[in-house]
């Protein structure tokens, strides 16, 4: 880990760069807001720590009501858990007796939670749970559409949940129903779309269960793109959701409910900060920050507040910015970037720099940076 690119009480303009800045007012609404969103809709709220690999950030949505968090590794989990997070979910599968082990050891210390969809990693999940003396919580992934992970719904997820049931050591929570294609689709149409037909699985997988003497407690999913839509179905009862704390420029860019081509429920609240290292011609400048600072799968960042700059050519350390109307950045300016996708952004740095009122507040450890196993 590096050392933090920002001192407590700094003015924000003096953050060395690049660095992942956090602006905390924006980031504060869109936690409140998602919050009563899901009070509102009398749904749980299970925020997903993959997208912002934090402890600080995982404990400040627990704050504002969400049950948990969910995650997609098991390092992801143990991080969680050391950090004060008491009920996790690995939504997603895990396979190899030693992954399980220590998913095992964790429900020593906290409510844990798994995902399945063959029943070869019940029975290491359940070896596991007996050998630690502990309960491990067990949901049916059901495939949606993500040609992805996930048993078929209906039927064969049924007798996916009957195996879980009667797992020594496991305990059958429910069904994981995620449609992550859906989030990103570009009209809001489409989206309400996608999750009208994946209600259709969702409920007939869950009166399969039930007709099976199975009770369904947990169905979860969502994501910030359609958690509206599931909110709003009678059938999911727990969120996911995860970029909706940060946002990005993919989010961004799709439509919302009233045709405009640009999605704005939350606010953009994270940014990687960079700065003018040089200015060589009247139309040009470059920052310093390229692919070690920021994901480009999605894409180059867009310039915050500053209209008529666009990045463009990004390389390991720089990026350069067209300069198409207004003034020339001058050398040693400083500008926001609104990156492309948040998950693996957050993932290249070591630290958020929060700011408030143009200083620096807070400095929290990204602290499950690279917790791919």
């Amino acid at each position: 880990m590096q050392l933090p690119p920002a001192d407590i009480g700094m003015p924000a303009d003096e953050i060395d760069t690049p660095a992942l800045v956090l602006d905390l007012d924006a980031f504060e609404r869109n936690l409140a807001k998602m919050a009563r969103l899901a009070r509102e809709a009398g749904v749980r709220l299970r925020p997903h720590a993959k997208t912002h690999k934090s402890t600080a950030v995982a404990l400040r949505q627990i704050a504002h009501g969400a049950i948990g968090q969910c995650c997609q590794k098991v390092g992801e989990a143990e991080v969680l858990v050391r950090g004060g997070v008491r009920d996790v979910l690995v939504s997603n599968e895990v396979f190899g007796a030693q992954k399980m082990r220590r998913l095992a050891a964790l429900a020593r210390e906290a409510t844990i939670g798994v995902c399945f969809d063959d029943a070869e990693q019940v029975e290491q999940a359940s070896r596991a749970a007996r050998d630690y003396g502990v309960q491990i919580g067990g949901l049916v992934e059901i495939e949606l559409g993500m040609n992805r992970c996930g048993v078929m719904p209906g039927a064969d997820a049924v007798e996916l949940a009957k195996r879980i049931a009667g797992a020594p050591g496991l305990v059958f929570k429910g069904i994981q129903a995620y449609h992550g294609t859906a989030q990103h689709m570009p009209t809001h149409r489409e989206r309400v779309e996608a999750i009208a037909r994946a209600s259709e699985a969702v409920r007939a997988t869950r009166d399969g269960l039930a007709a099976a003497g199975l009770a369904c407690e947990t169905i979860g999913g969502a994501g910030t793109g359609t958690f509206r839509q599931e909110s709003a179905s009678g059938l999911w009862n727990e969120l996911q959701v995860g970029s909706y704390a940060f946002m990005d420029t993919d989010y961004a860019s799709i439509g919302d409910e009233h045709g405009a081509n640009r999605y704005t429920e939350f606010e953009h609240s994270l940014f990687v900060l960079a700065t003018i290292m040089s200015a060589p011609t009247a139309d040009r400048v470059v920052v310093d920050a390229g692919l070690k600072s920021y994901s480009m799968e999605k894409g180059p960042p867009w310039v915050h507040g500053r209209a008529g700059l666009e990045p463009y050519g990004v390389s390991d350390e720089h990026a350069r910015v067209r300069v198409t109307s207004g003034p020339k950045p001058r050398l040693g300016e400083k500008l926001m970037l609104i990156p492309g996708h948040c998950d693996p952004t957050i993932n290249l740095h070591d630290w958020y720099v929060g700011i408030r009122n143009g200083r620096v507040e807070a400095l929290w450890p990204v602290s499950a940076r690279g917790a791919s196993r």
